[in-house]
């Protein structure tokens, strides 16, 4: 089983086998929001905020 590190709390989080680039998922310890942002190597990054665009 693939996993890649938080790099909120450097907990291991289990991905799936069939993990895709940009894909979006929760750290099982801290619960922060994470992205994949590499496949090789596998790397995590803090998910980006979603921010308000106030209607422009």
């Amino acid at each position: 089983m693939l996993s890649g590190i938080c790099p909120e709390c450097a907990a291991h989080v289990p991905l799936r086998e069939d993990v895709v680039l940009h894909e979006f998922l929760t750290c099982p310890e801290c619960g922060t929001a994470l992205e994949v942002v590499s496949l090789s190597p596998l790397t995590l990054d803090r998910a980006p905020q979603v921010e308000e665009d106030w209607g422009e």
